[in-house]
């Protein structure tokens, strides 16, 4: 049987960019192009990707979504190169692919091929920053767009302690099959508290993180206390207002009375001047 080898582990490739699937043989002697035959197809569902015999490229039965996008190395075919490069590679790529080879001996082997996209840069926000009160539920959402595949999703507090537990993430592909993810975060809202959310793509590594700080600008009273804080406002005023009343009304008084006692004053004066006077003609 022919010794055909591929790669042990998968080949992982970025989303766009062209992928090479390595697979040699090492025939048992020196052979003419004419007795050689490659066949790539796909694993699972046996679907051509690229033939090759008599000579030259066979692609009569080639699926069409890889038509114009495969290719040999014919001058190395002669030595054992079996290879395939496959362009513009996009999600749908990802799988299983088997190469087989027959020189008078006939051998396969099937590699796997990953696609990776990096994920743009996660952007935080608030469900709502104004009328915030402390001891409320707060949801913080992070999102972030044309990713593959799925990343994990780390979210800490300020201090560093891990709060994934509380988390809910969804995915959504667009049309080329790329994620916008989003995590939604529920925590109990502290004054001046800082969240972080980052994105690690388990075939490209970590690719961010974004935080986000909730100060106490952010918050407003409760309800209830400022209803309470309104009402003694009220409270105080009026009472200042009363207060003002009545010392007013006591300073008249007693201008009033200052005024009566110094015209009983003058009257007495008045009086006792008549008295004299009248003892001074007798």
């Amino acid at each position: 049987m022919l010794e055909v080898n591929v790669p042990e582990q998968p080949v992982v490739v970025l989303h766009g960019s062209d992928a090479v699937l390595n697979c040699s043989f090492s025939p048992a002697s020196a052979f003419n192009l004419s007795d050689l035959s490659i066949f790539w197809q796909l694993t699972d569902t046996k679907r051509s990707v690229h033939g090759y015999w008599g000579g030259r490229d066979q692609l009569v039965d080639q699926a069409e979504r890889f038509a114009n996008r495969t290719s040999l190395w014919p001058v190395q075919l002669g030595l054992g190169n079996a290879s395939l490069l496959l362009s513009s590679v996009v999600v749908a790529d990802e799988g299983s692919y088997t190469c087989f080879v027959r020189v008078q001996d006939y051998g396969s082997a099937a590699l796997l091929l990953l696609v990776a996209a990096p994920y743009s840069k996660p952007v935080v926000t608030l469900e709502s920053e104004t009328n915030l009160r402390p001891g409320d539920e707060l949801a913080l959402t992070c999102v972030a767009y044309g990713g593959y595949p799925e990343a994990g999703v780390i979210w800490q507090d300020g201090g560093g302690r891990n709060l994934t537990d509380n988390i809910t993430t969804s995915l959504v592909a667009n049309e080329e099959g790329l994620f916008m993810m989003t995590s939604v975060l529920t925590v109990v809202l502290e004054p001046n508290s800082t969240y972080s959310c980052g994105l690690i793509n388990p075939l490209l590594g970590e690719e961010g993180y974004a935080f986000v700080t909730i100060t106490g600008q952010n918050m407003a009273f409760p309800p209830v206390a400022l209803w309470v804080t309104i009402g003694l406002a009220v409270c105080l005023l009026v009472l200042l207002i009363a207060l003002a009343a009545v010392c007013s009304r006591k300073i008249k008084e007693s201008c009033e009375e200052a005024r009566r006692e110094a015209e009983e004053a003058k009257e007495l004066e008045e009086e006792e001047s008549k008295t004299a006077m009248t003892l001074l003609n007798s």
